[in-house]
């Protein structure tokens, strides 16, 4: 190790190094996928680490059996305990398995039915407990000072960072052109971890690598708290990110993300649905919204690189409820959905003109209401409510302005 990768906070080269070989017992090198429309879009090479594609459906396997695996005997008996919403929980739930240890998993009452018995699946014992994730983490605490189980945390421990670090030697190595690497931040453990070990060997190379932090813009600690230069308790609006959304960074995770990323930038609701579905579209990905933020901030300009750009897709687990809902929400934030409100005369053939000149326009008609109980509606008057399926914002365009022409004024439901 050189003098410079020393001075890099975080573990040590070699510790990422030997946390490799451990996790590299039970966890796959995932691909690295080439993205032609991402690469068209940004003008420079564009890869996707698919760590969706990993067992567990995310990278939290790397740093809970790295953690677990450094467990005394002593500790392994006691068995380990944790608190998740999801790709935590089955982290630790598939390493205890994989190492015989026997695991609790405590997990808010509304979690997931899929992420619920996916855990059950790798043999956790399972308590539902909490409306939130504060309460339940209050309750895996409590049991672990009660029963003597060794809690085990999502993100601020030396060696589940030393586990999330492993990530970052394998793109090295998969693109060792790479410039910029994006990375999705919710606690810390997984940007702390790449940072640190890719400055380390980028240093040891005699090269520089930018690392960017991605948060979703309605839980975004670790913005404030790099403003301020000390971790801050942010309040979270409810968001589909749900696997980066926390309140607060981790206080070891902060020290090296403060020190070794380079920049930590916000997405949008709108932003993320959109790269959700180009995921889906155009690389065929599945991805939860978590994971893609990395793309959504490439998508909207808020990563930008002269070189080679690897954006990772931190993980797969979506609820296919949600995929819905969030599929829907992309269309309709790229373009592709167009919901409008027309005001008819009450009389025979209207409902058939309209047809007729969405078919003109070239608009697939999803759905239809047809009422005379909207509000401010005459006697003789009726109201239309459609849903039409585009192409994009030039056909939405189009398709409102051949409405005009015939005489209509429809009323766009976003404007």
């Amino acid at each position: 190790m050189n003098e410079l990768s020393a001075t890099i906070a975080g573990p040590s080269l070699a510790e990422f190094t030997a946390a490799r070989v451990v996790v590299g017992t039970v966890a796959r090198q995932t691909p690295m996928e080439s993205s032609r429309f991402l690469a068209r879009e940004l003008g420079v090479p564009v890869y996707l680490k698919c760590e969706n594609l990993q067992r567990t459906g995310s990278y939290k396997l790397r740093g809970a059996f790295n953690r677990m695996s450094a467990l005394s005997a002593d500790e392994r008996a006691r068995g380990v305990v944790a608190a998740s919403a999801g790709n935590h929980a089955q982290g630790v739930a598939f390493a205890a398995r994989e190492l015989g240890i026997g695991a609790t998993i405590f997990m808010p009452v509304g979690v997931a039915l899929p992420k619920l018995e996916a855990t059950k699946a790798y043999g956790a014992e399972v308590v539902l407990r909490g409306d939130s994730m504060g309460e339940t983490l209050e309750a895996a605490a409590a049991f672990a000072a009660a029963s003597g189980a060794v809690l085990i945390p999502p993100f601020d421990h030396h060696d589940v960072i030393a586990g999330q670090g492993t990530l970052g030697l394998e793109i090295l190595e998969q693109a060792p052109d790479a410039t910029t690497i994006v990375v999705p931040i919710g606690g810390g453990g997984l940007a702390a971890g790449i940072a640190s070990a890719v400055k380390q060997r980028a240093a040891e190379l005699g090269r520089s690598i930018r690392v960017i932090g991605v948060q979703a813009e309605n839980a975004a600690p670790y913005v404030a708290s790099l403003a301020a230069g000390a971790p801050q308790h942010v309040p979270i609006v409810p968001t589909i990110a749900d696997g980066i959304a926390v309140y607060r960074p981790g206080e070891l995770n902060f020290e090296i993300i403060r020190e070794t990323v380079d920049e930590v930038v916000t997405v949008s609701e709108d932003d993320i649905a959109r790269a959700l579905l180009v995921l889906l579209e155009r690389a065929k990905l599945v991805v939860e919204p978590a994971g893609a933020v990395s793309v959504a901030a490439l998508m909207t300009g808020a990563v930008r690189s002269d070189g080679p750009v690897v954006a990772l897709l931190s993980g797969g687990n979506i609820d296919p409820l949600l995929m819905q809902r969030v599929i829907a929400h992309g269309l309709s934030a790229s373009g592709r959905y167009l919901t409008l409100r027309i005001g008819l005369p009450d009389r025979p053939g209207q409902l058939a003109r309209i047809a007729e000149l969405l078919a003109e326009a070239n608009a697939n008609v999803i759905e239809v209401l047809h009422t005379r109980h909207g509000s401010g509606l005459q006697i003789s008057e009726v109201e239309l409510q459609l849903s039409v399926e585009t192409r994009g914002p030039e056909h939405r365009t189009e398709v409102v302005e051949v409405l005009r022409r015939a005489g209509y004024e429809p009323v766009v439901h976003d404007e």
